[in-house]
């Protein structure tokens, strides 16, 4: 229960204050003040008095008062130079989670924008629960909760990813186990959103932490190494840098020139990558940065560097053209420098170095305009609007972790439309997640593409440069094989939702046929259920309607004999009563047919192959729908003692299509047998899907095809002539 507001915030006259967190609280207001007014002072102390007196009597684990942390965090936005709302959220953070105070208190003693601040970034990532599957699953809803809040405002991930910075900082305190599964979130998640939202500073600082806790020994001979050759690294940058200044003077261009220090994380994964761990091994682990005026001054900058230094073949990108998805901007190149040292040179504008640094916290920095598109809080806003689009149609919280890594990608490719514009794209991507980033219309109805004018296949990878066309067709519409090549969160969380559609309407078209057909069984003769009937059982079963009756049968949730059973009982019709066994009905009038054209919930038996003409049977599985087998397949035996498991099927006499069935051969080892026996298969327009060949003794061969035919017409015509080829010894069709 919430304590009283008086209980909480205790005036400063009450001796028992504890006045120890005064120096921090005094620490940040001289580091605030640098840039705030009075007045915006006075409401940081405020909160940092109530924060003290809610969080009286916890400590960390380290010993230290509770209050130290969110102080520390606000220090930490208090160099971003945040507006005072976001430090005194950032004061307030845990006050929700650790303490009786609510969130309706704070919005009234510090407005409802602190409020909805403090609400958004409540922690998310110390959850102790008993079991990994249920941390996995809370800390989930905790991420979706977190990013429906960061799509309000972006200042809540600015203040989250401070609280994790100073919790990384601190973590000496807690176990080896909590520390490395601490540092692997960060890693994992919220460092790629740091660089997802352009704050790069904070991102390497988050990545050097965590890799500190989780390869110490790694971290540690990095260091190291760069710490024995960073001797031999400043005179390469030092003459670099020297060689590029006299030739700005020259041009009369006015340029700041330095080095800049790789992260100890950055080259950790590029010796990772290259499966080395020497530093003189990585190419670019000597850099620099020039800092122009203008954008225009880049190119000629990038033009000078080329012309005192040799650039290094295929090293050269252009970010200020193209700039990245978090409104990054910069020249990319690596050129052959002094003693013929490679040396990685970053070329951009001031405003360009601002935005870098800082990213979505570059606005209340340097007071940028909020309205500019470009700008990368409104780069941020777009990318979580749209994320959270996409996953609105994924229930699923196991599938949010997966979309979210795979939306924080750290390379990208950027491709073009027909009408020249372009799309980033993870790199990996392929043509169907380029047709459902231009719209989930395009992909769900897209057959083919053409890169280039080139005609590609739908899991062509794109490559940088691309200009891409998709071709699409109103009969087209998603596969489950397009989830093995859909790389991006967009386009896989459409095509599950509209296979998961497809299949809530095959299965209660399928489950319309199951109860249809255990009704007959069970004596039922009406060809329509009246709706009263559908009413006493749909109240019997608990269920809403009629349809979800339906599709609990057709996905296999609900056995249709059982149901019917059921039916019959609650209805207590006269037809209840009459046969159930109908050895004297010759008609098929009780017998599902099956078309070929159900779609999903249908599948045909791998262990016997059933095709047109064959007596077959049903069951029903929870995973697979209904399952398809030969009358006397051996995996039936079970299932046919107890009859309400299974069904006896009829094949349409219009299906058509291709199904496939096993042969198995022994033939003779001679000279152009196996292409003699694919020929005789392919001579009746019958594909080959897999083919399997076992040399045996005796100089003969074990052959297994799997191929695909209409019928067993069809079939038998082709058995018939591969019976007539005098190498074929043995030819079965496999049971």
């Amino acid at each position: 229960m919430p304590l009283p507001e008086a209980k909480i915030f205790r005036s400063r006259a009450d001796k028992k204050v504890d006045e120890s967190h005064r120096p921090l609280v005094k620490s940040l207001l001289e580091k605030l003040g640098q840039y705030m007014d009075p007045a915006s002072l006075a409401e940081v102390d405020l909160a940092c008095e109530y924060g003290a007196q809610a969080h009286e009597g916890q400590t960390r684990q380290s010993g230290e008062a509770y209050i130290s942390h969110p102080v520390a965090v606000a220090g930490i936005l208090g160099e971003m130079r945040m507006d005072s709302r976001t430090i005194v959220a950032a004061i307030l953070h845990d006050v929700v989670e650790d303490t009786p105070v609510t969130v309706e208190q704070l919005a009234e003693k510090f407005g409802d924008d602190v409020a909805l601040l403090v609400d958004g970034v409540s922690k998310v990532s110390q959850l102790e629960l008993d079991s990994r599957e249920n941390a996995e699953t809370s800390e989930t809803a905790s991420f979706r909760k977190m990013f429906m809040a960061m799509a309000q405002d972006i200042r809540v991930i600015i203040i989250k990813l401070c609280d994790r910075l100073h919790n990384m900082r601190t973590l000496g305190s807690l176990k080896e186990e909590k520390r490395q599964r601490i540092a692997r979130q960060t890693l994992d998640i919220y460092a790629p959103i740091a660089n997802r939202i352009g704050m790069r500073e904070l991102c390497n600082t988050l990545e050097d932490l965590s890799l500190q806790n989780l390869r110490p020994k790694r971290y540690r001979a990095i260091k190291k190494m760069l710490a024995n050759n960073s001797r031999g690294r400043k005179s390469i940058i030092d003459e670099a840098c020297r060689k590029i200044n006299v030739a700005l003077h020259h041009h009369n261009i006015i340029a700041e020139v330095g080095g800049r220090e790789k992260t100890i994380y950055s080259i950790y994964r590029k010796a990772k990558k290259q499966s080395k761990i020497d530093l003189r091994d990585i190419a670019d682990i000597n850099a620099l940065r020039v800092i122009t005026d203008n954008r225009n001054q880049c190119y000629l900058v990038l033009g000078i560097v080329h012309t005192i230094f040799k650039p290094r073949p295929a090293s050269f990108k252009d970010y200020i053209a193209i700039p990245k998805a978090n409104g990054y901007q910069s020249l990319h190149t690596s050129v052959f420098g002094p003693y013929g040292q490679p040396v990685e040179v970053q070329i951009r504008s001031r405003a360009m170095h601002r935005v870098a640094e800082s990213g979505v916290a570059s606005h209340w920095r340097y007071k940028t305009d909020a309205t500019d598109e470009s700008a990368p809080q409104q780069l941020a806003q777009k990318w979580l609007s749209s994320f959270l689009e996409s996953q609105q149609m994924s229930p699923d919280s196991g599938e949010f972790i997966e979309h979210l890594k795979a939306d924080l990608y750290p390379d990208e490719v950027y491709v073009f439309t027909p009408k020249g514009d372009i799309k980033r794209l993870p790199r990996g991507a392929t043509a169907l997640d380029f047709a459902y980033s231009v719209h989930s219309d395009i992909g769900n109805r897209c057959i083919g593409a053409r890169i280039d004018n080139r005609p590609v296949p739908l899991y062509e990878n794109l490559r940088n440069g691309n200009h891409i066309e998709i071709i699409t067709s109103n009969r087209s519409r998603p596969e489950p094989g397009w989830l093995n090549y859909a790389v991006t969160s967009k386009a896989r969380t459409t095509i599950r939702h509209n296979l998961n559609k497809q299949k809530t309407k095959q299965s209660v078209k399928l489950g319309h046929k199951l109860i249809k057909k255990a009704l007959w069984d069970q004596g039922y003769r009406r060809l329509r259920i009246p709706s009263n009937h559908k009413i006493a059982l749909l109240e019997a079963l608990d269920l809403k309607d009629w349809p979800e009756l339906l599709a609990d049968i057709g996905f296999g949730k609900r056995l249709a004999p059982l149901v019917a059973k059921q039916f019959l009982a609650e209805v207590m019709l006269p037809e209840k009563t009459a046969t159930t066994k109908r050895k004297n009905n010759k008609t098929n009038y009780g017998k599902m047919t099956i078309e070929g054209t159900e779609g999903l919930l249908v599948n045909y038996a791998k262990c016997c192959h059933p095709i047109p003409d064959d007596r077959i049977i049903g069951t029903t599985t929870s995973d697979r729908g209904l399952v398809i087998h030969r009358l006397r397949c051996p995996n039936t035996r079970s299932v046919m003692k107890h009859p309400d498991q299974f069904f006896h099927l009829n094949w349409s006499e219009k299906i058509k299509g291709n199904f496939e069935v096993l042969l198995t051969l022994t033939s003779r080892n001679q000279p152009g047998v196996l292409s003699e026996l694919t020929n005789i298969i392919a001579s009746h327009e019958a594909n080959i899907n897999k083919l399997t060949v076992e040399e045996q003794s005796g100089n003969v061969s074990r052959m297994s095809f799997v191929i695909e035919v209409q019928n067993r017409d069809h079939l038998a015509d082709i058995m018939r002539e591969l019976h007539l080829d005098k190498s074929v010894i043995k030819l079965q069709r496999a049971r």
